[in-house]
């Protein structure tokens, strides 16, 4: 697991990645990354990547997270992936969570999409 410092928090104090964490973990994740995105990107701070054995298992991955977070206040702006169960992406806001089949993660590779630097131009 990988995390940085200041952990996010909605107006009302409640500390999404820390609720989304301690879900995942819950329900035994697998190969559960935090990545901070704050440097690399504007609609999220916290990218949260996890794996299900299987359609079943990610499935109540991403429903304990929501479960966890809806009783401390908090509410998903959107959901989507939930009838299938492949891929699961639970969105925050500040905090996004993907809770994907050993395949799809491996396929999308999000961990290196997000951890890769932006190209510094060539000077001439």
């Amino acid at each position: 697991m990988t995390t940085d410092t200041a952990a996010p928090e909605t107006a009302e104090g409640i500390d999404l990645l820390a609720i989304s964490q301690r879900a995942l973990e819950d329900l035994k994740a697998v190969d559960l990354v935090v990545l901070d995105v704050r440097e690399l990107s504007s609609v999220m701070d916290w990218l949260v990547v996890a794996s299900g054995t299987s359609s079943r298992h990610v499935k109540s991955l991403a429903d304990n997270v929501m479960m966890e977070a809806k009783e401390q206040g908090a509410r998903p702006l959107g959901v989507e992936g939930q009838r299938v169960g492949e891929w699961v992406l639970v969105d925050f806001g500040d905090v996004v969570v993907h809770v994907m089949q050993p395949a799809a993660r491996s396929f999308y590779d999000l961990e290196r999409l997000w951890s890769v630097q932006a190209a510094q131009p060539e000077s001439s």
